[in-house]
């Protein structure tokens, strides 16, 4: 094989996501090209320099990333002892090039199927091709979000149309009301799993129709139902047709249960009767269920899940009220709506929540299905999500882990050795990351469309604050009292700045407000060049942010963070968490790895006013008292030796309790060989 033949290989393979040597391969080829296009190997390849390209030395290491590569693409030993698996999510966060994903939900998606991969485990995942993605971010005169959708070029994205023997496109078809939509395929190549993509945009469908499949949470409720019909009942007649044989279907989330009255169709149609048939699907069906937020959880109107599902039921031969009643707490009550969670959680035979204390308050929430049972034997278990270290963890990071400690990875017995590498070698990869971070805000808000000052110091203790802006997240709690904060920020012997990035929903105007209102701290004099926030949050971004934050910042209104990933990435790059104890941090913190805001009896729920002035005492208080007198307490030679303590403690424990790794493992031993595997 020539060079660019084994570049064009690596590019149509998610693995370069995660190794940043062949990432780097594809940067050297054309910079700009790959800086202009979201950091895309494709688009790179197109545009290579040949003079790179006939380089010996370049060549040479073509060659050993290529071998590693296919090294890697080996079957897994033991993969044929583990389930195979149907992944199924409305949203896959695997790379910035890729705007297939809005949040947490598809970030963990993406490890998801990475681990996997890594693991061994014979996972095939389902989504959508979102070709307009999510939004494209940026901001008006007055600050506020707005929202673009540049579409995605195919042709430089590593994907391909999946084509029958005569190199046709292989479609399916879906009843959609009254009509049919036609569904083809598009594979993307994770390591050694594969992500088909369903794509309505093509000419088999009408004008309208075609849309359905192009952006991800956008429309109204008609688009959205459409939307979970393909993505549930077409992800499973896709499997189906592609000869995918699987052994669990896993649920991720309720956007996608509709996969569930698939398979109960396809029972029926085997002459079962219903019984039999729910119990056949219970057998093979997993539920993951992430949000405690009541608004979280997608319902529909009567009158529009049956309009939209009147073909299929016809086809299945359910009643309406029979239908309504798998979506519905109480079947008999005409007045509730059809909730795509509880279509979930009655039609699996395992659900999970995605950390201990977000199982507890699924279990409460959904205790009214199971109202003979106690709470705490109500179905529902936990598996505490994880983070894929291998794409989270920065290449100047994974660099010093490799000269001391070997490869890259996830295991205990790896990270507890942190504990040996001296303190000022610690803190010097811990500077370099923050000047890393430094360089990349500066350059990002010079690009920006409102300017902002900039004022940042790498030597300054720097907090992030990087997620989704719901409102349940309290972007803008750190200027809660603006006298305290500004105190804190302006303090020219322990210096303090603050770095935000996030994106609201189009059409949540309250976490657009949140957004607005951090904009106008950056351009507050108190606060102008400490304060800043980044535009179009992305994967880059992330990345960067928890490689370079010195303190990571999470903090919701208790209990509505199912897991909050974010924070689990910073643990690899000696990052410390500031968090309310929430999602998965109740499991980490041990109090000497981070802070907690506050304690427990955060739980009580209190009036939002009364908890968000409490909270933001417990901020201060743990900053003034805490974070910031031990961030600037050094040794004779400059060492902050109890932050570096710290840092080890968290090092050495967090990053394999929290790895997507140990996540999937969890998912194979607990959950998926829990459920009964069909053969």
């Amino acid at each position: 094989m020539t060079t660019r033949e084994k570049l064009a290989e690596l590019a149509d393979n998610l693995w370069w996501s995660w190794n940043p040597e062949a990432t780097d391969l594809f940067r050297h080829l054309n910079p700009s090209a790959f800086q202009a296009t979201r950091n895309s190997p494709r688009s790179a390849l197109a545009f290579a320099d040949d003079a790179v390209l006939e380089n010996a030395e370049f060549e040479a290491t073509v060659n050993a990333v290529y071998d590693r590569f296919t090294d890697y693409m080996r079957p897994a030993s033991g993969a044929r002892d583990i389930p195979r698996v149907a992944y199924i999510c409305m949203e896959f966060g695997l790379h910035e090039s890729l705007p297939f994903y809005s949040g947490g939900l598809g970030i963990l998606a993406g490890d998801h199927v990475k681990a996997a991969s890594d693991f061994g485990v014979p996972l095939t995942a389902v989504g959508l091709l979102l070709r307009d993605g999510y939004f494209r971010q940026y901001f008006d005169r007055k600050a506020w979000q707005r929202a673009e959708y540049p579409g995605l070029d195919i042709t430089r994205a590593p994907i391909s149309p999946v084509l029958d023997e005569n190199a046709n496109p292989i479609t399916v078809a879906v009843p959609l009301g009254s009509t049919l939509l036609h569904l083809r395929a598009w594979r993307l190549n994770v390591g050694r799993c594969a992500l088909y993509l369903l794509d309505a945009d093509f000419d088999a469908n009408g004008f309208e129709q075609r849309f359905l499949t192009r952006r991800l949470y956008s429309g109204n409720s008609h688009t959205r139902i459409s939307q979970e019909i393909i993505l549930g009942i077409g992800g499973i007649r896709m499997l189906r047709r592609l000869g995918v044989e699987t052994d669990i279907v896993h649920l991720n989330e309720g956007h996608c249960a509709f996969a569930a009255l698939e398979l109960l169709r396809e029972q029926l149609a085997l002459g079962h009767d219903r019984t039999t048939a729910e119990h056949a699907v219970r057998d093979r069906v997993v539920f993951t269920t992430h949000t405690p937020v009541k608004a979280g959880h997608d319902r529909f109107d009567a009158d529009l899940l049956l309009s939209r599902l009147d073909a299929f039921r016809s086809e299945v031969g359910l009643s309406p009220e029979d239908l309504l009643g798998y979506g519905r707490a109480n079947p008999y009550d005409v007045t509730e709506p059809f909730t795509m969670t509880i279509l979930g959680l009655k039609l699996a035979g395992r659900s999970n929540g995605v950390s201990k204390l977000n199982g507890q308050i699924a279990r409460a929430q959904w205790h009214h299905l199971h109202p003979h049972v106690s709470v705490d034997t109500v179905p529902i278990t936990h598996v505490t999500n994880g983070v894929h270290l291998g794409t989270w963890t920065a290449e100047p990071a994974r660099r010093f882990f490799e000269e001391r400690l070997g490869a890259l990875a996830s295991t205990t017995e790896y990270w507890s050795r942190i504990r040996e590498i001296p303190a000022a070698d610690l803190w010097e990869l811990r500077c370099g990351l923050r000047a890393d971070l430094i360089r990349f805000v500066e350059d990002r808000l010079r690009r920006q469309s409102l300017p902002q000052q900039v004022d940042l110091s790498p030597h300054a203790l720097t907090l992030g604050f990087a997620r989704r802006f719901a409102t349940y997240k309290r972007a803008p709690l750190f200027f809660h009292d603006l006298d305290r904060a500004a105190r804190i920020i302006r303090n020219t012997d322990r210096p303090v700045q603050l770095i935000f990035a996030g994106k609201a929903h189009p059409s949540d105007d309250a976490g657009k407000e949140f957004i607005q209102m951090i904009f106008q701290f950056t351009q507050d004099p108190i606060f102008a060049g400490r304060v800043v926030l980044l535009e179009n949050y992305d994967m880059e971004i992330g990345r960067m942010l928890v490689s370079g934050a010195d303190v990571w910042l999470n903090n919701p209104r208790r209990p509505y963070e199912a897991s909050g990933t974010s924070g689990q990435k910073v643990a690899a790059h000696g990052g410390l968490n500031l968090s309310i104890l929430d999602g998965w941090w109740p499991e980490g913190f041990d109090g000497t790895n981070g802070w907690a805001i506050g304690h427990d009896s955060s739980a009580s729920y209190m009036e939002p006013y009364v908890q968000d002035q409490q909270d933001s005492q417990f901020l201060y208080a743990a900053l003034e008292e805490d974070v910031i007198p031990e961030f600037y307490r050094r040794d004779t030679a400059g060492i902050p030796q109890d932050w570096v303590a710290r840092m080890k403690n968290a090092m050495g424990v967090l990053p394999a309790q929290f790895s997507a790794r140990r996540m999937v493992a969890d998912y194979v031993a607990q959950i998926y060989s829990a459920a009964e595997v069909l053969t």
